[in-house]
């Protein structure tokens, strides 16, 4: 049975990554847009996301914001995302808003 890996920006296949150890984020969602605190390590170029509950989310500086027009990630998923490579850029933040009610977004950078 075939395997699919995550792609970079740059479509390229990532091999299979291990979590990296003191990156794990934990974001407080409400119906004010919040981020995580400290921004992505500058090596990291995937990380995985895990809501309680449904949201809105936009990757950025860390001047990002979230809103309701942002993209839709649904509760109890695990997803692994690309937050950019050397020839588009890293994203260094995840902002976040709540699409119904309070919850909290896990987010796991990998190397």
């Amino acid at each position: 049975m075939p395997t699919l890996l995550p792609r970079d920006a740059n479509n390229v296949p990532l091999p299979a990554m291990r979590l990296k150890n003191d990156c794990a984020h934990v974001i407080d969602v409400s119906s004010t847009s919040a981020k995580n605190t400290s921004a992505f390590d500058q090596q990291t170029r995937i990380v995985s996301l895990y809501a309680t509950g449904p949201v809105y989310l936009r990757f950025g500086s860390s001047s990002v914001t979230a809103t309701t027009s942002d993209h839709y990630f649904p509760e109890g998923v695990y997803c692994d995302v690309s937050i950019g490579g050397d020839k588009t850029g890293q994203s260094s933040h995840v902002a976040v808003i709540a699409a119904s009610y309070d919850c909290q977004l896990f987010i796991s950078e990998k190397q």
